[in-house]
């Protein structure tokens, strides 16, 4: 399993004081080739590397003695590429709020006052380019070396890229490319457009759709992760590049479902708790473990943030340690109605000792926290961690599902028939029979982006879901605190797109800021 393998760093690629996005020299002791001499399964070892950029902050326990942080200069719990992800896809929205307030939390989560010096965004855009720059440094390596699983590990290093740049693209729109052909050296030069980004993400997924295998080790990228980000990028694609290809993501979310032997798991709650490396959904994760893969910026950070121990019995999650962070609006729990008689088991949400209502998003008592992500075992008590063995469902076969219904809503072909059965058979899930049920005529725009956030909230998708739903910028939904009004208010259409960070600005002068943004 990956995650036995990510404190095996056998090239030392660490310490940075400011990522910008196109220095890529690392910081190399050997040559691959000198390590596969005396290690075989040296190459695995930096993979494993790479794989550890979703989840880790660099190497050691965070805040430990022997912790060393990929980038110096910032609090290495808080740069972690998932946490970065999630802060600024679900604390923006009518997900969730937190109530910490702390060094630019506020203005994520009123959506307001965004500013290029906010240390989020920082993190996010230099997390990214980080991890492209070892990854891009690996696919040289790689490629010069003697390696029998050479073409393997390099479809899977440009998987991982290409990850990043979809991130990178869905939240700042036209970034840098830089790969393996800029070298080891830097390069400045302007932003490529956001429908070049999506072009080289498209041709990056094409070109390795062969030769990633279908079944891989539990935590590596396989095919259908990589027709999963195809179909990720074809249903956004009105929104990045201003066509549609609602088509192709039909056809690669059916081949997600078709040509995989993932299948929903028939527990919801399990997907999310602390075995569920176990899960049959999960197509594509960022592991944890409490032992060997901590870290402050995975499924600790949700857990622990979701716990009150004044309100909250925490060790019946599987927790030592709770942070009073997270809590989700009523604009997420009210589209499940009355939750005291709700069957819809996707209704996880603690209700005792908080009000239904978030008069005051800095108040934990206001919100309903999340008991959606768990550290408890579905099989049994796990005992109580400070961190969390629960890994991240980054891609789960249910999305896929729902990626067919709204491909197909949006004119992409397919089948009414089948566009129903896959919805029916999350609800029969949720549900525990046939009482949720839809037919045809309740396939609306509507329903679809309710439904996105009854399946999948908590898990990172809701600004972008928003954003391609016109839902996000502007006054036309409102969720509470949206603008940082009680009541929600509209906010700029420009805040669809992030701001560049400063830093990074300041690292490349050719780099332009995203439009109704001041440096």
């Amino acid at each position: 399993m990956i995650k036995n393998i990510l404190f095996t760093i056998l090239a030392v690629t660490l310490l940075v004081s400011c990522t910008d996005d196109l220095d890529t020299e690392p910081r190399i002791e050997q040559s691959l080739d000198n390590l596969l001499d005396s290690d075989p399964n040296a190459t695995l070892g930096i993979l494993g590397k790479l794989y550890g950029g979703l989840a880790l902050h660099g190497i050691g326990i965070p805040g430990g003695d022997n912790q060393q942080a990929d980038i110096a200069g910032d609090d290495p719990g808080e740069t972690v590429f998932f946490r970065s992800m999630w802060n600024m896809q679900e604390l923006t929205t009518d997900i969730a709020k937190n109530r910490w307030g702390d060094g630019g939390l506020d203005p994520l989560t009123t959506a307001s006052d965004w500013s290029p010096t906010n240390k989020f965004f920082g993190y996010l855009y230099n997390r990214s380019y980080f991890n492209i720059a070892q990854t891009n440094n690996f696919i040289l390596d790689v490629q010069k070396a003697d390696e029998p699983e050479a073409e393997l590990f390099v479809a899977e290093a440009r998987f991982l890229r290409a990850l990043y740049y979809y991130y990178l693209m869905d939240m700042f729109g036209g970034v840098v490319i830089v790969t393996e052909d800029d070298g080891v050296t830097g390069v400045r030069r302007p932003k490529n457009t956001r429908t070049e980004v999506f072009e080289f993400i498209e041709s990056e997924l094409l070109a390795i759709e062969e030769s990633i295998i279908a079944v891989n080790e539990y935590g590596r990228a396989n095919k259908a992760a990589v027709h999963f980000l195809l179909a990720k990028i074809y249903l956004n694609a009105e929104v990045y590049t201003g066509t549609g290809r609602y088509a192709d993501a039909l056809t690669y979310s059916e081949k997600v479902i078709a040509e995989s032997s993932f299948t929903l798991d028939d527990d919801y709650q399990s997907i999310f708790q602390g075995d569920n490396h176990t899960s049959t959904e999960i197509i594509f994760p960022i592991v944890a473990d409490r032992n060997s893969v901590q870290s402050f910026g995975t499924s600790t950070y949700l857990t622990n943030g979701s716990l009150g121990d004044t309100t909250m019995p925490i060790s019946e999650f599987g927790n030592s340690e709770s942070w009073f962070g997270h809590r989700c609006t009523p604009a997420v729990y009210g589209l499940f109605g009355d939750l005291e008689t709700t069957n819809d088991g996707r209704a996880l949400f603690w209700t005792e000792g908080h009000t239904y209502e978030m008069t005051d998003y800095r108040t934990w008592e206001n919100g309903y926290p999340t008991i959606k992500f768990q550290n408890q075992y579905a099989t049994g008590n796990s005992g109580e961690s400070n961190f969390s063995d629960t890994d991240i469902p980054l891609f789960r076969l249910s999305d896929a599902y729902l990626m067919y219904a709204e491909a197909f809503f949006r004119g992409g072909g397919g089948s009414a028939t089948q566009a129903v059965d896959y919805i029916n058979a999350l609800r029969q899930r949720a549900f525990g029979d046939t009482s949720g049920n839809i037919v045809e005529a309740d396939i609306t725009e509507q329903f679809l982006i309710d439904e996105r956030a009854r399946e999948l909230y908590y898990e990172g998708h809701r600004r972008q879901d928003l954003i391609r739903f016109n839902r996000f910028t502007g006054g036309g939904y409102l969720w509470p605190w949206k603008g940082n009004v009680l009541e929600g208010t509209a906010i700029p259409e420009h805040y669809n797109l992030f701001p560049f960070p400063l830093e990074a600005l300041q690292a490349n002068p050719l780099l332009e800021q995203n439009p109704g943004y001041t440096n």
